[in-house]
């Protein structure tokens, strides 16, 4: 018998469930009330690195000289930054409805969708009539949407959200961010390069990321020209004149400071959207973290999954939500999966870059786990010095007992592109031999990463042997 599928969200998550359950027989019906892709085509991913690159274009064009090359006068156009951006995102926008037209078993339905049961759903169309589809199964993929803060004055006209800053054809003077997420760290970063003063005021940098990485980050922003502020929360956003004034307060001390800009970025998270599905009514247990669900990603109602950024679990990231959409699916159509979601990288495009996956020094510590350390500096590799980007590490750590990866932590060049060698080798249980038996290229960035895993041994030939401390004499 034929399975009939409602996916309701064609985003990462939603849209790559739908191809899932379409290959394996399925009749789906793929239900989305805005655009194709979700936020992160739209709003997220893709447009912020069409940024990302123009920032990188820019420092570039600052440090011209150290390659021996003279710019004078450039500047950045903010309507073509955007022409572009929309460019990118149309193609791929296009590129991913065909690919749902070529499955002639997945019917696209444009329009608002609310749950009536765990076999019914009901759709708002765009014409405005209604249309019920009966299903034996219900993935909600409706993804998530940023969150403002509690601060007063976060109502002021110049207070605004990613997706606003995304649209803006200005390039602010003054911007000030509030949060040290991904979100925040990303804008901030590329901001200041795209021309702006940024003022970073951040709670604390990332999450369940390496100290050392968290408190390095914030001195290369500095570095960058950047205004960082860490450990510190914002109190209250007021008008000054024509621009805004934060006033700040530090976490651990007794003292506030005030900044002022043209515009304040809050990027203080996300939250999941459920408005209109129906939950309450049909039992699905949810809060403002997102719709419960266990091991398989099923909700509190039998046959009604949730995946990626609407569910609970906080792992609010595209290729998370997509591993989430395959897994269920092959889970509705009797498959055992076999997919590793416990493991998955981490990436953060500022300038440098940021990619971490699998476990902490911080990590290690708290379980107990006796392990080795290895870092390997990226001044001492010649891919990175010829980029002109010789700063940042790599740095890897193993199990004592069997030698076996546990986690990778990256801080430099083209950090978010190496570190799937670590995620390959956690999630496959890979020991250091594993990786040191592989010939990595010369010149490449990846020598880095063998070059930290070989020093987990004190093999590594770039990294010169730990010293010896004295002992002193007896008298």
């Amino acid at each position: 018998m034929v399975k009939n599928i409602a996916v309701i969200g064609a985003g990462p998550g939603g849209y790559v469930a739908a191809i899932r359950g379409a290959q394996l027989g399925a009749n789906i019906y793929l239900i989305e009330n805005g655009e194709v892709g979700g936020t992160c085509l739209n709003r997220g991913c893709i447009p912020t690195k069409t940024f990302f690159r123009n920032a990188e274009i820019m420092r570039t064009l600052r440090q011209s000289q150290e390659f021996g090359i003279t710019v004078e006068g450039f500047s950045l156009d903010g309507r073509a930054l955007q022409d572009r951006k929309k460019t990118i995102v149309d193609q791929l926008v296009k590129g991913i409805e065909q690919l749902i037209g070529s499955y002639k078993n997945i019917e696209f339905i444009p329009g608002r969708a609310s749950i009536k049961d765990n076999k019914t759903v009901t759709i708002e169309l765009k014409d405005g009539s209604t249309r019920e589809i009966d299903v034996d199964n219900i993935v909600i993929a409706t993804g998530s949407k940023p969150t403002m803060t509690e601060t007063k004055g976060v109502d002021l006209e110049g207070v605004i959200t990613s997706d606003d800053l995304l649209d803006m054809e200005e390039i602010p003077e003054t911007l000030i961010v509030i949060g040290g997420g991904v979100i925040g760290l990303e804008f901030a970063s590329i901001y200041q390069e795209l021309g702006s003063q940024v003022i970073l005021l951040a709670s604390r940098i990332l999450k369940n990321i390496d100290m050392e990485i968290a408190r390095r980050l914030p001195m290369f922003f500095r570095k960058q020209g950047m205004e960082a502020y860490v450990e510190i929360r914002a109190k209250e956003i007021v008008k000054e004149g024509d621009k805004l004034k934060v006033t700040a307060r530090y976490k651990d001390k007794d003292e506030e400071i005030e900044v002022i800009g043209n515009k304040v970025l809050i990027a203080s998270g996300r939250g999941p959207v459920v408005d209109g599905l129906n939950l309450d009514k049909l039992g699905i247990a949810h809060d403002h973290s997102g719709i419960k669900v266990d091991e398989d990603y099923q909700t509190t109602v039998e046959g009604i999954y949730a995946i990626g950024d609407v569910n609970d679990l906080g792992i609010q990231l595209a290729h998370v939500a997509s591993a989430q959409g395959v897994y269920v699916m092959e889970k509705i159509m009797g498959l055992t999966p076999d997919i590793n979601l416990d493991i998955y990288p981490n990436c953060v495009f500022t300038l440098p870059e940021v990619a971490y996956v699998g476990m902490t020094e911080e990590d290690l510590r708290e379980q107990n786990i006796e392990h080795n350390i290895s870092k390997f500096f990226f001044a001492a590799n010649g891919k990175a010095l010829s980029l002109g980007e010789g700063e940042g590490f790599i740095k890897v750590y193993s199990s004592k007992e069997d030698n076996k990866i546990l986690g990778v932590m990256i801080l430099g060049p083209h950090a978010n592109d190496l570190i799937h060698e670590g995620a390959l080798a956690i999630s496959n249980e890979m020991d250091v031999n594993s990786i040191t038996r592989t010939i990595h290229a010369h010149p490449t960035l990846s020598e880095s990463f063998m070059e930290a895993v070989h020093g987990l041994d004190n093999r590594a030939i770039h990294i010169a042997p730990p010293r010896r401390r004295r002992r002193r004499r007896k008298r």
